[in-house]
């Protein structure tokens, strides 16, 4: 029985590794990045996740409007069916948006059936709001391969990122936030940054500390000659 037990215990690990652990780690370390590097360009592509929150993205994107930085924001799409003049705003301002699931499940632990309807539904929500999608990034970067298969199916090209700030974290204050944006970017980042948040990050107002550290930064980074560029014509075709 102990045998039956521990066989089934590695099939369910092996399961795993093959179907998420897999994807996950080749997208994050092995795909290969979506610039074209050039030392001698200091390009960079901010990125935020988890929005809309009116509590805190409409400051965010006049700190953005202000520097004259544009951004791609992978949205929840059931935050964007409540906040629709935040996702007018985002195109107005020319920024571009990506999908960030529907309702921000765990891909590593939803099903195939589960998943397929959360691409619909975030989709046709999108779509409503006048959003053409070509982007996507899963829930804490977690991939599968019924999500690969999706992400393909309806033509959505997935970027993750080079530079994860842990800026959800309430313990994380705006000059932690800056401090490690100055010292982890550099020519090809992309950083990947929250608006909003889920559970203790929302609660705590982390995203606020964020928002005060993205307008010191900013002004700071661009005085060190770099571009913030939106991934829509520099993006290599194969990723």
């Amino acid at each position: 029985m102990i045998k039956i037990i521990l066989l089934l215990v590695w099939l369910v690990l092996l399961f795993f590794v093959i179907y998420s652990l897999i994807p996950t780690m080749y997208y994050l370390f092995c795909k290969k990045h979506p610039f074209a590097i050039d030392k001698n360009s200091k390009r960079v592509l901010l990125m935020f996740e988890d929005g809309p929150d009116p509590r805190y993205t409409i400051s965010l994107l006049d700190i953005l409007k202000k520097h004259k930085v544009q951004a791609l924001f992978f949205v929840v799409a059931k935050k964007a069916a409540d906040n629709p003049a935040i996702i007018h705003r985002m195109i107005e301002d020319g920024h571009l948006i990506g999908l960030h699931s529907f309702e921000h499940g765990d891909p590593w632990l939803k099903g195939p059936v589960y998943q397929e309807r959360d691409f619909t539904t975030a989709l046709a929500i999108m779509k409503g709001l006048g959003c053409k999608i070509s982007f996507y990034q899963p829930p804490w970067g977690h991939l599968n391969l019924t999500s690969l298969w999706l992400a393909k199916k309806y033509h959505l090209k997935i970027i993750l990122w080079t530079v994860m700030i842990g800026n959800w974290k309430k313990h994380c204050t705006s000059q932690k936030v800056l401090n490690r944006l100055i010292q982890r970017t550099k020519n090809g980042s992309v950083i990947c940054l929250h608006d909003s948040g889920y559970g203790k990050a929302s609660e705590a107002g982390a995203p606020a500390q964020t928002l005060d550290a993205v307008a010191q930064f900013l002004p700071l980074i661009l005085k060190r000659g770099y571009q913030f560029v939106l991934p829509e014509k520099i993006i290599r075709s194969d990723i």
